[in-house]
């Protein structure tokens, strides 16, 4: 096995960070639903509210750092090997093929992630933003307007966080999918991906 560099400091620090304020706004955002009593009405409104700050905070430091890095393109759709990575996760996987797809630092994601992540970026994230800021600004006691015109943004909000959920869910199975199962774990720990060095060795004699 060889040792690739795949994640920066900064992205495991994102990551780590991102996936508690998800948890975080996810448990609070539900208790505020009423569907359970955990910190109580108001503290769950508190808590979600700081967490939904620092969440947009944390997306416009990792936006800024995207573009400065060039990691971007990451995120940028392919085509290529996009058939490949579809026959993988529907029957390849289950029959212990190997990836399709060779992670690098400069190419993280497969044809798929980066289709689901982009998403994520560019429609979920912006849409529970907005909503979230709107629905905050109006249980201020010293703004009150007509809510009658919100209830699309409670609806989006709402059905926004269920995506959220199926993704967290989606996601950690995906975590167990590397070469072993912890390998991706490790590899958004550490920095470093443990991969089959004669696989590697190919990718790099072919580009």
């Amino acid at each position: 096995m060889e040792k690739i560099k795949l994640y920066s400091r900064f992205e495991r620090f994102w990551h780590w960070t991102q996936m508690a304020l998800v948890i975080l706004l996810t448990i609070t955002g539900f208790e505020i639903h009423g569907n359970y009593t955990i910190f109580g009405f108001e503290a769950a409104v508190r808590l979600h509210n700081a967490s939904a700050i620092t969440f947009i905070l944390l997306g416009i430091m990792t936006i800024f750092w995207l573009i400065v890095t060039g990691q971007y393109k990451n995120f940028v759709p392919t085509r290529e090997k996009f058939n490949e990575q579809l026959k993988y996760y529907t029957s390849g996987i289950f029959r212990g093929e190997p990836h399709p797809t060779k992670k690098s630092f400069g190419n993280k994601l497969n044809p798929i992630q980066r289709i689901t992540y982009l998403g994520l970026l560019i429609m979920i994230f912006p849409v529970q933003t907005l909503t979230g800021v709107l629905y905050m600004f109006y249980h201020y006691p010293q703004n009150p307007i007509d809510a009658s015109g919100l209830w699309i943004a409670a609806v989006l909000h709402t059905f926004g966080a269920f995506i959220m959920v199926a993704f967290v869910i989606v996601h950690t199975y995906m975590i167990t999918t590397g070469h072993r199962i912890n390998t991706n774990l490790k590899a958004m720990i550490t920095g470093y991906e443990e991969e089959p060095a004669e696989e590697h060795k190919t990718e790099n004699q072919t580009a």
